[in-house]
């Protein structure tokens, strides 16, 4: 069971832990839907020593098919990225973005499920840190991490299948915006609408309006209201996978063991035989 300074690290401790020169490695993951490569933005500014990681070269494998837009890579190689990256064992990893944490969510459950351990996430992001920035490139020296699971799809932080995800006794949230979820309209997937059974609970609705995680209170009365928690056997998509780990984030925060649905809408939607709902949650 995780607790938020498990998953989470604020940018006042990370400076105070810089300044006393701790040892950490800074991953910079800047990511957007509609702008994935963040190159151009970590080189204008990043926090000094991060290391830039692309989530769609990096942190995804396009090359597997049928597992959604964005496909888990395999341990093999998070490993050699993130010894490219200069990820050492026993050194903690901070991992931050610039926009709504889905980058540094996605970041810090493929390393956690790929078995790197004492990874956190920068809450607020970069526009939480207040220090100076750096610009250009950081090329470290190579790490010498060793990951512990090969296939993330059965890594020791839980995923389930298309299969899976509607088990009768599961709660299966769907943090994508209302509009997509109730399937008035859906901008990247060729289907609208959301799993039968499924409650809508937008991963935004997890952070505040800094873009830091709600505190420890809200996010448990905010899960408590959709039947999730600690005791609750609980399962999250979104479209493709990326912005569901905010919330699983948020969930681990406050003790909340939740699963992957990897594939998320991508995939369950790439399959005309299985069934799509249209319209508001079955408890509204």
């Amino acid at each position: 069971m995780s607790e938020r300074a498990d998953v989470l690290i604020t940018a006042e401790e990370l400076a105070r832990r810089l300044a006393a020169g701790e040892p950490i490695t800074l991953l910079d993951i800047r990511w957007e839907l509609s702008q994935p490569d963040g190159t151009s933005a970590y080189e204008r500014g990043h926090l000094p020593g991060a290391v830039y990681v692309s989530l769609d070269d990096e942190l995804s494998d396009h090359s597997v098919v049928g597992r959604g837009r964005h496909p888990l890579p395999s341990g093999r190689d998070v490993q050699v990225a993130a010894r490219r990256w200069g990820v050492r064992t026993g050194v903690p990893v901070v991992v931050y973005d610039d926009w709504i944490r889905a980058g540094s969510a996605r970041a810090w459950w493929v390393l956690t499920a790929a078995g790197i351990s004492d990874v956190r996430i920068l809450d607020g992001g970069l526009p939480a840190w207040t220090g100076e920035l750096a610009t250009g490139r950081v090329t470290p020296e190579p790490g010498d991490v060793t990951v512990d699971h090969d296939d993330l799809y059965a890594a020791a932080r839980k995923t389930v299948t298309a299969e899976e995800a509607v088990d009768d006794g599961r709660i299966l949230l769907d943090v994508r915006p209302p509009e997509r979820y109730r399937g008035e309209g859906e901008p990247v997937d060729p289907v609208a609408g959301h799993i039968p059974g499924a409650l809508n609970l937008p991963s935004t609705g997890v952070l505040a309006g800094d873009g830091a995680w709600l505190a420890d209170s809200e996010l448990t009365r905010l899960f408590n209201e959709q039947g999730a928690d600690a005791g609750s056997d609980v399962a999250v998509y979104c479209g493709s996978g990326i912005t569901a780990a905010i919330t699983i984030a948020a969930l681990a925060a406050v003790g909340v063991d939740a699963a992957l649905f990897p594939g998320s809408w991508s995939e369950w939607s790439s399959n005309p035989a299985r069934p799509v709902a249209l319209g508001a949650a079955p408890r509204e």
